[in-house]
């Protein structure tokens, strides 16, 4: 089942997402965790098999599915000049989509054993635009974390 459950209910769409709500939804989703996988100028297989599964398992897709998302999270992230189209889009999930999104987003941050401080920065200003507080955001990094950790 999809995590992202609750968005194409939102009355507060745009008349340009009203055409395709599920397709810029997703875009959106997809073009946010390509920019923090490309956030510290290293886009590596691991963050780009991150992204695969998340989208997958987001959005209930197939794994063709979710590299050809994929595949247009990156031509729009690539052709955008700033994050606010793909932020306004997300910020219509719920307190606990937007918990998800961040842990997907530190996953990838956080999968290469690297913190780099503009991916850190990155993390902030999303959250900030999404309205998810640092204190949430700081326990999405630990549990994430604690996830990767070899045990």
């Amino acid at each position: 089942m999809s995590i992202f459950k609750s968005i194409f209910a939102s009355p507060n769409r745009s008349s340009a997402e009203d055409n395709d709500p599920a397709g810029a939804f997703r875009t959106s989703v997809a073009a946010l965790l390509v920019e923090a996988a490309r956030a510290d100028d290293h886009y590596a297989p691991r963050e780009i098999e991150i992204i695969d599964k998340s989208l997958a398992a987001s959005f209930d897709l197939s794994a063709e599915d979710a590299a050809a998302l994929r595949a247009e999270g990156e031509k729009a992230q690539s052709g955008a000049l700033d994050i606010h189209r793909f932020t306004r889009v997300a910020k219509q999930m719920t307190a606990e989509e937007k918990t998800a999104f961040v842990e997907q987003l530190w996953e990838i941050v956080l999968s290469d054993g690297d913190r780099d401080p503009y991916e850190d920065a990155l993390i902030r200003r999303i959250c900030g635009l999404i309205y998810v507080d640092d204190r949430e955001s700081g326990a999405a990094r630990a549990r994430v974390a604690a996830r990767l950790s070899p045990s």
